[in-house]
């Protein structure tokens, strides 16, 4: 289970507070206004923000004593954080201890409708598919949590609704933990099993 105890974070003069529990397996959509901290709890969880106090614990472990990369989380960021340089085959690829099976790569990309877009770099993609190669690498990624921050705000309504369905399915398939930030009531009703409304 991933339980967010007491967490609290100073931001521009304000307190944050954060209190929550995600039972294991369970895809938890995070909604709320612009400003009160949705992507700064993924943040936190993904170690990039210090918090002020509190503790994040997953499997009994306060994560918050890790590394960024000692911590059992795979996040997409709304900037896609593609290397330019590489190929979006060699994209997918990268980073991984042992990477994925090319079978379940080939099956997210024709899943998410980018199979033709393989061998293109990433400034040759539009904004949709940099979003969509990001989304399965990170979901491919062998971590138990997934943090994804708006994951399919570039998308059209088809390739949104592709999206979100394979990410629901890929994330059940593996057993992941999955947060996800979203102003789509849509995205919560295809992906989350409940949603938190900060």
């Amino acid at each position: 289970m991933l339980n967010i105890l007491d967490l609290s974070v100073v931001l521009d003069g304000y307190t944050l507070h954060y209190d929550l529990n995600v039972i294991k397996g369970e895809c938890v959509a995070i909604q709320g206004a612009s400003g009160v901290g949705k992507t700064t709890l993924l943040n936190m969880i993904a170690g990039f923000l210090k918090p002020e106090s509190g503790a994040i614990f997953w499997d009994g472990m306060d994560i918050c004593q890790l590394t960024t990369e000692q911590r059992p989380v795979s996040m997409l960021f709304q900037d896609h954080n593609l290397f330019e340089h590489l190929s979006v085959i060699n994209n997918l690829q990268l980073g991984f201890e042992k990477a994925p099976p090319q079978q379940q790569i080939l099956q997210a990309c024709q899943a998410l409708g980018i199979t033709d877009q393989l061998e293109k770099m990433p400034p040759q993609l539009s904004g949709g598919q940099r979003q969509r190669v990001a989304l399965i690498r990170t979901l491919l990624r062998p971590e138990p949590i997934v943090l994804l921050d708006e994951p399919f705000a570039e998308l059209d309504p088809e390739s949104r609704r592709a999206a979100a369905l394979w990410t629901r399915e890929e994330a059940k398939r593996a057993g992941k933990t999955l947060l996800l930030v979203t102003h789509q009531d849509e995205d919560v009703s295809l992906v989350a099993d409940r949603a938190i409304r900060l």
